[in-house]
């Protein structure tokens, strides 16, 4: 591959907005206007990293035509039985179509012919006139046009890191001796998403064994006496049929094709163009990467530029959002006693303000407060600094002290539970009411992004200054805010309290609209406040306990590493993916058709290997094994480093705003993982303990509240009987679907029962369910279809659940929250289905969710009234914990049961399971 060779790169559209779209399907990209943008993001991000990389000379998009090709008219079954393409995926092609546009890029489509046969054309026509061609796809078939000049430039599936397979990578990959045997290798194999048929019997396997022994067909075909049995049957029968599978899937390098490669020359893009769409789509970090807002670009390779086009000067478009420069403002320095009074006086005299602290980052523990900044009229703010001196600090916040600690004044931020946190740790209690405008986004559209510069944009048309221009990106070399001129900070710390009083008066007309008001101010604005004391509580970790923990599991890990060694009968690397595949597919022969990843070793995922794991008993080993090591590296080794020194106590962060379900997570560290049936996790638990042996640990968790849930929500008889009556429901249950008396339910039969019970709020299949059970699909089939005769209640209820949503887009807890689901109605199965069983447990997860956050704000306010020392200390799903005072534990005991009890009203039992002593593990 010659340096001095013109570089073509030919994308294949449809392959690589596929695999974006399907990149984000869990967490799509969703703009403002609830459009899904995953695949023209997606699409657009590969098209830039490749400019950026490779420095192409020539680059060309094919978008396959939309009609039919000749393939139909040679086989009219051709691509027959294909699932429907994804709505959101047809909506993203004139996207892309105008992306390309504005970035001058060609986009070629031949009536009558598909994508590959464009880019083989083009690709043989470059080859033969001196250029060194990539052709961008994932798919296979492109293979067989590889040789010195032409390549396969393969994105991989997650991160942006590609594979290059040139002939040598080929030629291992499909073990053919050369790549144009590719399509021999096919033709036996077929193509089922195509449907193209192949030999029946041979796989991708065997066809590639066989290709690699005869190198081509006609070689099988020549040595048909060497086979035998049913394989010779299938391959003298279905001769002609393998014969038009190669002509299938032959890709034709004679396709008409007027464009000349001297067309393919990069160009400088029409940024004005591009701005207007990007800006459209919410395509910021994207934009940026493009233009890169410099005031004149003249892009030359050394300096990465995406477009090399020598002494081109390309102008930055004019952005259609307004910023600091464009609006008039008044943003004002209190930086003396006076001016700090007077400040004081006006907060007082308001019913709401806007503060926003600045720090020198965002470490509540570690870093300090350099200024707050306070708004109450729109364009208009006050920024006052503080001492670098905390104690100095301390007293200039202290004239402000009763005015945040004013019960009767709003205050209002953007995730102002940062803000509040930081100031109590500078003896300032910030007493709500709030109003956080980022949870208010997240209620109002939960999967969307919630930080104020994007909320600027969406609702005020503005961009804010970004942190990045004064202090610079982040990482090791990024600035503080400290060394900033305190006129710039006054600017920039100004305007965040001026955006975010501005985004309140949006957001509230938002939440009133959608009838979310008064869960916001009942719920989840007093939930910050809460939150506010359990992180600022943090839990006791006994440091010599997990020391201890450490000796018995890495014991216990050096046990399972050696077994593993001696049942796999010699020595390698436990923790090598690679080498781990060689024991259990090459070694042991597990699996003969073990799938492999792009870059040849053998998938060993956890996914994978527990749906072989009751195949060979060194595969339990090493899930295990591999559990234990993430046990020991995430809590182990990292808990005791992030104990704060100066409170002897963990303080993880709950995330208020990121789980679309409503649920809290927590993050540093996240206390929401740790195994709790398993005897590893029990080490863990034993390692939180109360403060002191005056103290206890109490926990208190919602016995089964979701299926609970689905017996309210469903109003299935049986059900709702089960539970009132106190029955163990998975045996009551079971009793139901084996058609046994309760009395004569076995374990395996209440084993069964649960795992169904459980998979039944998320949609499981039968083919989930034996794969979870390790039965038969039939079994599987059985079970589920006893479940639903059983509760026909439940049946009807998820049916509800998706007809509902097909109607309105969305479904809702109890209190009102709302999950939109946009592909209910895709006509592609794999997409409706996921959204479909998003409709049928968001209700129930979500209003769990909505559930324990009220009980923990009547907890908290009924501690603080009958003023108990009692702390919470944390929450983990359906779970809260208490450091009680021993003489308040009875007391505390009632007062906790009674809250979540009572948090909602339904048609069976809220029940609550609690349990006590020295540590969680006891308590637990």
């Amino acid at each position: 591959m010659s340096e001095t060779k013109p570089k073509l790169f030919l994308l294949d559209a449809y392959a690589l907005i596929f695999r974006a779209y399907y990149a984000f399907i869990r967490a799509p990209r969703v703009n403002s206007k609830g459009i899904n943008t995953s695949a023209a993001y997606g699409f657009t991000n590969t098209l830039l990293d490749i400019l950026k990389r490779e420095n192409p000379s020539h680059l060309a998009v094919v978008i396959d035509y939309s009609g039919p090709t000749f393939r139909n008219e040679m086989y009219p079954e051709y691509k027959a039985h294909r699932e429907a393409t994804p709505e959101d995926i047809k909506k993203s092609v004139p996207q892309i179509k105008s992306i390309l546009e504005a970035l001058n890029i060609p986009l070629i489509s031949i009536s009558g012919y598909e994508a590959d046969d464009v880019i083989g054309t083009l690709a043989v026509r470059a080859s033969e006139e001196g250029y060194m061609t990539y052709m961008v796809t994932p798919d296979k078939d492109y293979a067989q046009l590889v040789n010195e000049n032409i390549v396969m430039y393969k994105p991989k599936s997650r991160g942006n890191e590609i594979e290059i397979w040139g002939t040598e990578q080929v030629c291992e990959e499909f073990q053919v001796p050369s790549p144009i045997n590719v399509v021999d290798v096919l033709a036996l194999w077929g193509d089922a998403a195509d449907n193209i048929p192949g030999c029946p019997g041979i796989g991708e396997k065997r066809s590639k064994e066989l290709i690699a022994k005869y190198h081509n067909l006609d070689g099988v075909y020549a040595n048909i006496e060497d086979f035998k049995g049913k394989q010779k049957e299938n391959l003298i029968a279905y001769r002609d049929q393998v014969e038009l599978a190669r002509k299938l899937v032959t890709i034709c390098t004679e396709v008409p094709v007027e464009d000349q490669l001297s067309d393919f020359n990069i160009k400088a893009p029409n940024l004005e163009k591009l701005r207007a769409i990007m800006d459209d789509l919410e395509f910021k970090s994207l934009w940026e990467r493009i233009s890169g807002e410099n005031k004149t670009v003249k892009p030359a390779p050394s300096q990465g530029s995406l477009f090399d086009v020598a002494e081109v000067s390309i102008q930055p478009a004019v952005s259609s959002y307004k910023t600091i420069e464009d609006v008039p403002h008044q943003y004002y320095l209190v930086d003396n006693e006076m001016a700090i009074a007077s400040l004081s006086m006006e907060l007082s005299m308001q019913e709401s303000f806007c503060f926003d602290t600045e720090t020198t980052g965002l470490d509540v523990w570690n870093d300090s407060l350099v200024g707050i900044a306070f708004a109450w009229k729109s364009h208009e703010a006050y920024y006052m600094p503080l001492s670098a001196n905390k104690m100095e600090a301390i007293t200039q916040l202290s004239k402000l002290k009763s005015v945040f600690e004013n019960k009767n004044i709003l205050k209002i931020g953007q995730n102002i539970k940062f803000d509040a946190l930081m100031l109590k740790s500078y003896g300032i209690n910030v007493n709500g009411p709030f109003f956080d405008t980022m949870v208010a986004h997240h209620l109002i559209q939960p999967g969307l992004r919630h930080n104020m510069d994007y909320l600027a944009e969406i609702y005020l048309n503005y961009t804010p200054i970004s942190i990045e221009s004064l202090i610079g990106t982040k990482g090791k070399n990024q600035g503080s805010m400290r060394d900033i001129a305190i006129d710039k900070v006054k600017e920039y710390a100004g305007e965040d309290a001026d955006i975010t009083f501005q985004l309140k008066e949006v957001l509230e007309r938002e939440l009133k609209k959608d009838g979310l008001t008064s869960f916001f101010n009942e719920v989840e604005m007093p939930l910050i406040e809460v939150l506010i004391e359990v992180e600022y509580n943090g839990v006791r970790i006994d440091v010599e306990e997990l020391m201890q923990s450490d000796k018995v599991l890495e014991s216990r890990l050096n046990t399972l590493e050696a077994e593993i060694i001696q049942m796999s009968g010699r020595e390698f690397n436990v923790n090598s993916p690679r080498q781990v595949g060689e024991i259990l597919f090459d070694k042991l022969n597990i699996d003969s058709n073990a799938s492999k990843t792009k870059s040849g070793q053998y998938t060993t995922n956890e996914e994978t290997l527990q749906k072989i794991k009751d195949r060979h008993p060194i595969i339990p080993l090493i899930l295990e094994q591999r559990g234990l090591k993430k046990l020991l590296s995430t809590y182990v080794y990292a808990l005791p480093e992030l104990v704060i020194k100066a409170t002897g106590r963990l303080h993880t962060s709950y995330n208020q705003a990121t789980v679309v379900t409503g649920r809290l997570s927590s993050s540093n560290p996240n206390l929401q993982n740790i195994p709790i049936r398993d005897d590893e996790g029990k080490e863990i638990r034993k390692a939180f303990t109360a403060r002191d042996h005056e103290h206890t640990f109490l926990s208190a968790d919602y016995s089964q509240v979701e299926l609970r849930l689905m017996a309210h929500l469903c109003k299935d008889e049986h059900l709702v009987a089960a539970f009132n009556r106190g029955e163990d429901i998975h045996a009551a249950t079971a009793a139901r679907i084996f058609n046994v008396s309760i009395e004569n339910v076995t374990s395996d039969m209440r084993r069964k029962a649960k795992t169904a019970n459980f998979g039944i709020i998320y949609g499981i299949s039968a083919f989930g369910l034996a794969e979870r059970l390790n039965i038969s699909r039939s079994e599987a089939k059985s079970i589920i279809d006893g479940y639903f005769e059983s509760f026909p209640g439940v049946k009807t209820y998820m049916d509800n659940c998706i007809r509902l949503a097909r109607e309105s887009g969305f479904v809702e807890t109890l209190f009102g929250r709302k999950r939109y689901l946009p592909d209910i109605n895709s006509r592609n199965a794999v997409v409706r289905g996921m959204a479909e069983r998003n409709a049928i447990n968001a209700p129930i997860q979500g209003t769990a969710a909505d559930i324990i956050k009220k009980a923990m704000v009547d907890i908290q306010k009924r501690l603080t009234e009958a003023k108990l020392e009692t702390k919470m200390i944390l929450q983990v799903h359906d779970e809260l914990n208490f450091d009680v005072p021993n003489q308040e534990l009875h007391i505390v005991k009632s007062l906790v049961k009674d809250a979540m009890e009572s948090a909602c009203k339904l048609s069976v039992p809220l029940v609550v399971d609690m349990g006590e002593g020295k540590n969680w593990l006891e308590a637990h």
